[in-house]
């Protein structure tokens, strides 16, 4: 024995090297140091939570008039939480309803968008050549034309329902995700595996679902958490000029535009709608910078 008992011989300990954290397990660290996109993350969650249970718990229909509780103000103790509209309907029950329809339209809308842009995006900048280029000239050209006018273009000539406001909106706003889409592949197809899976005889096609797309999912959670806020503020802007969702449906664009009118005589029916409105998209908005912030290889590097 030595002098620290410890036997003569021994093989003294060495410290086992940390296995290295994935992309995503990393980007969850610093994500939850980031107090604002964690706030954000919680009110979103808790928000999404009422508007979906919410209005199963009311004892009130988000579409039944009634003529004796006319612009009732809103009140802690009496029957309508937050009061209600022109037409006697409770406020409470049709903003978290109007929040069904506005968020769904928002999800909904931004995958439409998403698929048609990340394989757009993805095959433009896996070809190269004068495939690319005639790809994202018809981009550009689309560009070129006023997106909102395209979507009132769409609503008017082929009707309005709830169906088509998903589509044309989606089908018009992947522009931006076909640009960044390309933009990543163009480098993603120069890595060495992408040259490994070309020798080995795999198919563009395979390549692209199986390598390239895979490789730009924190791009495109990023870009979806921004987009769901634009999509939410288009379809409130078309429920404001009357081409987005019609009654008995409701959203919170049409509210804030029924709000609008009776304003001086009944606020709160401007007040609420517009109020859940701005705190889902200030949360989207701050849950997408932080997810930014996570996912940038740039920062990763550095950590």
């Amino acid at each position: 024995m030595n002098s620290v008992g410890a036997p003569l011989g021994a093989i003294p300990p060495t410290s086992i090297p940390e296995a290295p954290r994935s992309l995503w397990t990393d980007a969850w660290s610093t994500l939850r140091q980031n107090r604002a996109a964690m706030a954000a993350a919680v009110i979103l969650g808790a928000l999404v939570l009422l508007v979906l249970v919410g209005p199963s718990l009311s004892d009130h229909r988000y579409d039944k008039p009634n003529w004796n509780e006319i612009a009732v103000p809103p009140s802690l103790t009496g029957d309508h939480l937050f009061g209600t509209d022109s037409l006697g309907r409770d406020l409470f029950t049709r903003t978290l309803m109007g929040g069904r329809l506005s968020l769904l339209v928002g999800v909904v809308s931004t995958l439409v968008s998403m698929l048609i842009g990340i394989a757009w995006g993805a095959t433009a900048g896996f070809l190269g050549g004068r495939a690319d280029r005639l790809m994202m000239r018809i981009v550009d050209i689309l560009y070129a034309l006023p997106f909102m006018f395209l979507v009132i273009l769409l609503m008017v000539l082929f009707g309005r329902n709830i169906l088509l406001i998903f589509v044309a909106i989606g089908a018009c706003n992947w522009l931006d995700m076909a640009r960044i889409v390309r933009g990543q592949t163009l480098g993603l197809k120069q890595r060495e595996f992408i040259e490994a899976a070309r020798v080995s005889g795999v198919k563009p096609g395979r390549i692209i679902l199986r390598h390239i797309v895979p490789n730009l999912l924190g791009v495109v959670v990023i870009y979806v958490t921004l987009t769901i806020p634009q999509v939410i503020l288009v379809e409130s802007f078309l429920s404001f000029l009357g081409l987005g969702v019609q009654e008995p449906q409701t959203s919170w664009g049409v509210m804030v535009s029924d709000g609008a009118m009776d304003m001086e005589n009944a606020p709160w029916m401007l007040v609420f709608p517009a109020a859940f409105l701005a705190v889902t998209l200030f949360c989207f908005n701050y849950l997408g910078d932080g997810l930014r912030d996570a996912l940038d290889p740039r920062d990763r590097s550095r950590r």
